[in-house]
């Protein structure tokens, strides 16, 4: 029948539908990560904004006391590292020990690092969701933060949006930066 999705289960349906806005969005991150440089990546795009800095043999890390615009805006470390975040995060709170916390998820200080950390962690995710059987993606076991209660595949598709988000912002960036180099 015409109009009819062509996977009939719709634990299959949740998944492929992820799956495909995963896609996307992790294609949009690549072309925004390939050709950047330290020295873009360590850029402020104002004088004013969350980044990433150097402290005691470290690489730490701004944390927002406020989403006021007055913040001003990230810089891409800082945005890269927020990615590793998160994604931390889902990772040990969905699929492992539940204790890593934000002061665990350290920067890596230059781009190289960050973009093979980013893919560790992508192929972690994809490994960990690809196991699981559909049912669990109505569940809210594993949903445990950044919200419980929620179902699983409610979680996914929160991910795919802060994805999204932040390759949108780095492209942002990248834009800017190419602008004041000329």
């Amino acid at each position: 029948m015409q109009g009819e999705h062509p996977i009939s289960n719709p634990n299959e349906v949740i998944r492929s539908t992820l799956d495909f806005q995963f896609q996307i969005s992790w294609q949009m991150l690549n072309i925004h990560l390939t050709g950047l440089q330290d020295e873009e990546f360590h850029s402020r795009p104002a004088m004013k904004g969350l980044h990433v800095y150097h402290e005691s043999g470290v690489w730490r890390t701004d944390w927002p006391e406020t989403e006021e615009y007055e913040i001003g805006p990230p810089s891409i470390s800082w945005l890269t590292w927020h990615i590793t975040y998160w994604w931390s995060m889902v990772l040990d709170h969905s699929f492992g020990s539940g204790t890593l916390t934000r002061e665990e998820v350290l920067s890596m200080g230059n781009i190289q690092e960050t973009r093979d950390r980013i893919n560790r962690l992508k192929d972690e995710w994809e490994r960990e969701v690809a196991g699981l059987p559909g049912e669990a993606l109505l569940s809210m076991e594993r949903t445990r933060w950044p919200f419980e209660d929620r179902p699983f595949h409610e979680l996914l598709a929160w991910l795919n949006i802060e994805l999204m988000k932040n390759a949108a912002e780095i492209g942002y960036c990248r834009f800017l930066y190419a602008v004041s180099k000329k």
